[in-house]
């Protein structure tokens, strides 16, 4: 712990990006994150404490002093895992079972020079993980940052999407493996913009032994992108040509992480699949046009709004990414549908979340009979019911 004490008096000062203690020892301890970040306050420099308890946020203002010796009780009692970032330092830290901590500090003199120091207004503007004016070299390769690290115009709306979906990636980080490698698959990962990022933000951010493989159909979209990953070095990231809808039937490894972002139609069905049938540990999915539902949907109960084109096509993709969630949790994961971003810049902003449950992946999962029910009145028989069913 000393090493952890000399961290914190060398970078608690106006340099801190973030501090981040998570893993409570105690089960009982519904405080599962807290979130350290330095503010201004009246000309003075103070740390706000965040602490997350369920869905509420909880504030706290703690002077240099009381930040250290807060964050050192922390974790000599109370939590397991340790996250630092600051103007020339990246540090991670897990406590073992003897109460011992083991901290790995890596020294980025790269950041002192390209990361902006925080902004200590106390109503600051949201700050991104990939930052506008931080250049980031796959961004510009890819067409989507200028070499100053401007965003392009017409690429804006998909950066916005890519740092969202890594804040989601950052809210789970808790629950990913630290002692050994991490497995991630990407399905339709396309020109890959989230593959890249997810390994810059894993590995480089927040130091995990992480492996990512990216699957998409297009050749030369798959070769483009091994020669970009070629350039920057990135050993454990791998771009592979084929199809999810037989992959597992390839490749039977198992996965700690899943990411879909805009797979089309039936491709999130088949890498969901993929995922339960891997034991993947999370899932991550930003479903696309889902036209499967609505060709089949056939209700007399709905009949008299049904007729109009608009409706049935959004009912459609709403029940759609409704059965999807059920067939997880009867799977055995704990489900949730998140917005995953403002209309403005896609209407398709549905994120299904998925997380094991503590009891597992059930070998055998049964639908349940109100969802069969419904699935009778409506006429439908969804790609994911079907893999998982056989009918």
């Amino acid at each position: 712990m000393d090493k952890l004490r000399k961290l914190l008096t060398e970078y608690s000062d106006e340099g801190l990006d973030h501090i981040v203690i998570s893993r409570p020892r105690d089960k009982k301890n519904t405080v599962t994150k807290i979130r350290i970040r330095p503010v201004l306050l009246k000309g003075d420099l103070m740390f706000q404490e965040t602490s997350y308890d369920g869905p509420k946020a909880l504030h706290r203002n703690l002077d240099r002093d009381s930040l250290i010796n807060k964050v050192m009780t922390l974790m000599e009692k109370e939590y397991v895992q340790i996250e630092l970032e600051a103007a020339g330092v990246s540090a991670t830290g897990l406590v073992n079972r003897k109460s011992e901590l083991s901290l790995k500090v890596r020294r980025t003199q790269a950041a002192v020079r390209m990361h902006p120091k925080t902004s200590l207004a106390h109503d600051r503007k949201k700050r991104r993980i990939l930052e506008e004016g931080r250049p980031v070299g796959f961004l510009i390769d890819l067409g989507l940052m200028t070499e100053d690290g401007r965003i392009i115009r017409s690429g804006y709306d998909k950066y916005k999407q890519i740092n969202r979906f890594l804040e989601f990636i950052d809210d789970i980080t808790d629950k990913l493996p630290r002692d050994r490698e991490l497995r991630v698959l990407d399905f339709g990962c396309g020109k890959s913009y989230l593959t890249f990022a997810v390994y810059y933000f894993l590995k480089e951010l927040r130091g995990f032994d992480v492996s990512i493989t990216g699957l998409d159909l297009k050749e030369d979209v798959i070769e483009k992108c091994n020669g970009l990953r070629d350039k920057y070095g990135y050993d454990k990231l791998d771009f592979v040509c084929g199809d999810v809808a037989d992959h597992f039937e390839r490749d039977r490894g198992g996965c700690d992480l899943m990411l879909t972002l805009h797979a089309c139609d039936t491709a999130t069905d088949h890498a969901l699949y993929n995922a339960i049938k891997r034991n993947a540990g999370i899932i991550l999915s930003v479903p696309c046009c889902q036209h499967e539902v609505n060709k089949q949907i056939d209700s007399s109960l709905l009949a008299p709004v049904m007729r109009y084109g608009i409706i049935k096509e959004r009912m459609s993709a709403l029940i759609t990414d409704g059965v999807r969630a059920e067939l997880l949790r009867v799977c055995g994961y704990d489900v949730d549908l998140l917005e995953f971003i403002d209309m403005e810049h896609t209407p398709k902003n549905i994120l299904i979340r998925a997380v094991k449950s503590k009891s597992g992946i059930k070998d055998e999962p049964r639908p349940g009979e109100e969802l069969e029910l419904m699935l009778e009145e409506m006429k439908i028989k969804p790609a994911l019911y079907r893999m998982l069913f056989k009918s």
